[in-house]
């Protein structure tokens, strides 16, 4: 494993909630297609699982926009399903993502294994550490995976949906099926992330992008306390170097959820643009919160869109613990030229 010449770098200082002289900037989805030189790789190798799959192609578009955007931070290039795959469902992606077999009764979980990551997804391993080398320290790593009740979502429904009423069905008329396969995707992706900061991820993030769908009982049921397995299973990890790797718990539609969110364990609570940062600040107490631009707001004009991003920075206030990111995802037809704007906007507004 490569050592960090970044390890002090201002968006782990963030995430440690210690002082920065500007605020971290890095937005999710910062690999992608609205990135010509993305589209570009992802036409050269034949599609966006061949690229998860081929480390020097993963490495390429990780460093994209850190070389053409000036980010604070990488995110490893992947999707949330890959390591599932290894417990033996079969994904495609057309051009979203297709479950074959999805989950359906208890006989099907049962099946389900929990596989080492060194064996089911060495080429993402590989790819963490070829990033590290390339990116020579000029900033940290983050790794990733999907929180247990998102990637649940999916392998009940075989497909994404706008409710997640299949998937919400099965857990809630078979609550012991909905578990066993809760706790099977908690264990396989705590060892996911383990394997990934073993390989040099220097923070990690949980993205629970579908928990948004759920009442705040069923939130603390089926989504909060299996993110929560996950962290506690990392921690105790042996190779959790001594706690210093930062872990953000993202939920998408997390307004409901604010004052339970300090329990999930994480370090920085990620948010989307649906909440106020000042309050979101206030109710999580001592962790670093990090968001919360709405990501449309990309296809505004200059200068209301300098606008908005002054209004995060002044939501998020002066304490220390704030990482600037969009509420969800950049979306493919958006202008790289304002994802510019942005990054240089924080730089400038957020000096202190």
């Amino acid at each position: 494993m490569v050592e960090s010449a970044a390890a002090e770098h201002l968006f782990l200082r963030a995430c440690r909630r210690q002082p920065v002289p500007r605020t971290p900037v890095w937005m999710m989805r910062q690999a992608g297609r609205y990135l010509p030189r993305y589209r570009a790789t992802r036409e050269r190798a034949g599609g966006f699982l061949a690229m998860c799959k081929t480390p020097e192609l993963a490495c390429e578009v990780t460093l994209q926009p850190i070389d053409e955007l000036g980010f604070d931070a990488a995110i490893l290039f992947s999707d949330i399903l890959v390591p599932i795959e290894g417990m033996g469902f079969s994904i495609d992606f057309n051009p979203a993502p297709v479950l074959a077999n999805p989950v359906t009764t208890a006989a099907d979980v049962a099946r389900l294994r929990v596989p080492d990551p060194s064996e089911s997804v060495p080429y993402v391993l590989d790819a963490v550490r070829m990033i590290r080398r390339a990116l020579a320290g000029r900033v940290p790593l983050i790794g990733f995976c999907g929180a247990p009740f998102t990637l649940a979502c999916y392998a009940i429904e075989g497909r994404g949906s706008k409710t997640w009423s299949t998937a919400k069905r099965l857990m809630m008329s078979e609550p012991a099926v909905g578990h066993a396969l809760l706790d099977k995707l908690a264990r396989t992706q705590a060892a996911y992330l383990e394997a990934q900061v073993a390989a040099g991820a220097e923070a990690v993030q949980l993205f629970d992008s579908w928990a948004g769908a759920l009442s705040v009982h069923d939130f603390r049921e089926l989504a909060l306390r299996y993110a929560r397995q996950v962290i506690e299973l990392l921690r105790a990890s042996p190779t959790w170097r001594g706690g210093g790797v930062p872990i953000i718990y993202f939920v998408n539609g997390c307004a409901p959820y604010l004052d339970d969110l300090p329990t999930s364990g994480a370090d920085v609570i990620g948010v989307d643009w649906r909440v106020d940062l000042a309050e979101v600040r206030r109710r999580v107490g001592d962790l670093a919160v990090q968001g919360n631009l709405d990501p449309h707001c990309l296809y505004m004009e200059p200068e209301p869109l300098r606008q908005r991003v002054a209004e995060v920075l002044l939501a998020a206030g002066d304490a220390p613990g704030h990482i600037f990111n969009l509420g969800h995802g950049l979306e493919p037809d958006m202008d790289p030229e304002r994802v510019r704007l942005v990054v240089d906007a924080v730089r400038e507004l957020s000096a202190r």
